[in-house]
């Protein structure tokens, strides 16, 4: 049995504040030991379950966050930017189910610590086939794609409850609740690693159990991105068969959800 373990920082145990996940800024350094703490939690616990591979994408930033020297020895860690599918490097076929640790909510979501979509600068909303979603939607339906279910997913309660609702039946570990976008309840770090650790255990559990399925989008799959503003939608009008809808959002249709994932990034980055 093969896991992918998809990782974020926004959502790790005890994060409240852009700073503490900025490489910038001095508390980063802090917020990357916990992160990699969060992960091996995440790894004890799937091969806790039987496990045979545990392969973790580092999804934060540069993709240079976890601290490999630190990390669980029996993981291999996808390290790095650009690659081919980013926050989700090491999916396909061969993966069995995802865990998705230290996760947000979608862009615009009350009660949720920085939430954001992507790019909290660049980015207001996104629709894949007319369904909002947030990156545990966006890297679930890429998943999907490759019939791989989402296990769990880690964050506050907000991010927690998004992904159940649009995902499906999954283990969460509510590591924090947010009570706006900068301040949180968070569990002391033990407590909230070891929700992870049973999340991920229960996770691998009901996967063995055949009580998950992927969520899989209808293909050719319609991308509907909203930016923060009209200029951002003047430059991404320029990727190849996007149509401008009106003055911060474009779309575009792609024939499958790996297709979608790489073209949303490049309207990303184009704007």
């Amino acid at each position: 049995m093969k896991i992918l373990i998809a990782v974020d920082m926004e959502g790790i145990s005890g994060v409240t504040s852009w700073d503490q996940v900025d490489p910038g800024h001095a508390e980063y350094q802090r917020f990357r030991k916990i992160m990699t703490e969060d992960v091996n939690a995440a790894v004890r616990g799937a091969f806790d379950a039987g496990a045979d591979e545990v392969v973790i994408a580092d999804g934060h930033w540069n993709s240079g966050n976890i601290l490999i020297e630190q990390l669980d020895p029996r993981a291999r860690l996808n390290s790095g930017t650009p690659s081919p599918y980013s926050m989700l490097q090491g999916i396909d076929d061969n993966i069995d189910g995802t865990f998705f640790v230290g996760y947000h909510a979608r862009a615009g979501s009350q009660n949720a610590i920085l939430d954001h979509t992507w790019s909290s600068r660049r980015i207001f909303n996104l629709w894949l086939n007319g369904i909002l979603v947030g990156e545990y939607g966006l890297n679930g339906a890429l998943c999907g794609h490759f019939n791989v279910p989402v296990l769990m997913i880690s964050g506050d309660q907000t991010v927690c409850a998004q992904a159940s609702e649009l995902l499906g039946p999954l283990e969460t570990a509510v590591v924090k609740h947010a009570t706006s976008r900068f301040a949180a309840e968070c569990l002391p770090i033990p407590d909230a690693q070891e929700l992870i650790y049973q999340a991920a255990r229960r996770g691998i559990e009901n996967l063995k159990a055949g009580r998950t399925k992927p969520f899989r989008l209808v293909e050719p799959v319609q991308v509907t991105i909203e930016y923060a503003s009209t200029d951002m939608a003047d430059k991404a009008i320029l990727l190849p068969g996007a149509r401008r809808l009106d003055g911060r959002r474009i779309e575009f249709s792609a024939a499958d959800m790996p297709g979608a994932y790489t073209s949303f990034r490049a309207a990303v980055n184009l704007a």
